[in-house]
């Protein structure tokens, strides 16, 4: 945990150098003594250093903390972005140790918990703190995305924002280092086995027709042996890496 909060504060925050000493005597001159209000320094320092009148963050699990984040910060606004789960799932695999994904059968249902917490807590706020939006339709019109997202935080809308920059530094995410993919969706047809989508349209099939993806098979849910199986599987190999970390990780490939 320390490592992987070292790397985030060394490498994600572009606008500001993280010095804990320096830091540490601003925030206690400006009375910042709670995780709140250490953290809403950190980012509005980095938004200054970038030159933004705002910041926001994009960590994924925060779904499932959206009450906690409006009682820290009661104006902030809620943008929840669902794409196909059976695409989150290779995504999920390509770093299955951060998500703790090892099988399809877990990152359907984990991806199933994320877009179903996101929709609950949005269903008690109000048009202006909360918008839904479906990652396909966000690249294939990028331009009527960005109006209506601009639309919602009050913000002027330029064309000026549909200009790519490359973040600095490689990244965790290579996406991030090329300009936005109109083509990047539906990968799971081509990349996901015959079985592995069987298995993910069993797990979630409801959440997926109720975001508006089709299904490829019936959505027969699996055996509860199978299920349980499935659990197992993605337990032992969680296990298996906290034993062993990083340098002496190993996993069972993903069916």
């Amino acid at each position: 945990m320390e490592t992987q909060s070292a790397e985030f504060l060394y490498t994600d925050l572009h606008g500001m150098t993280f010095d804990v000493e320096r830091l540490t005597g601003e925030f206690v001159l400006e009375g910042r003594r709670s995780v709140r209000d250490i953290v809403t320094g950190l980012f509005e320092m980095n938004a200054s250093g970038e030159g933004k009148p705002r910041w926001g963050d994009k960590t994924p699990y925060y779904v499932m903390h959206i009450p906690k984040l409006l009682e820290w910060w009661p104006n902030a606004q809620i943008i929840h972005i669902v794409r196909d789960g059976r695409d989150v799932a290779l995504s999920m695999f390509g770093r299955r140790h951060d998500f703790r994904a090892y099988n399809t059968y877990y990152a359907a249902r984990q991806w199933e918990q994320y877009v179903e917490a996101g929709r609950e807590h949005g269903r008690g706020l109000s048009p202006s703190q909360f918008l839904e939006l479906r990652y396909e339709d966000m690249i294939g019109d990028q331009k009527a995305a960005l109006r209506r997202i601009c639309a919602f935080l009050d913000e002027p809308y330029s064309d000026d924002l549909l200009e790519y920059r490359k973040p600095q530094g490689p990244g965790k995410t290579p996406l991030l280092q090329k300009p936005i993919q109109a083509s990047n969706k539906d990968k799971w047809k081509k990349e996901m086995s015959p079985r592995q989508i069987r298995v993910f349209e069993s797990a979630a099939a409801e959440s997926l027709r109720k975001f508006g993806y089709s299904l490829t098979t019936d959505g027969t849910r699996l055996p509860l042996a199978l299920r349980a199986a499935y659990r197992w599987h993605n337990a032992l190999n969680t296990h298996w890496y906290r034993a062993f970390g990083p340098k002496k990780r190993a996993w069972v490939r993903p069916s």
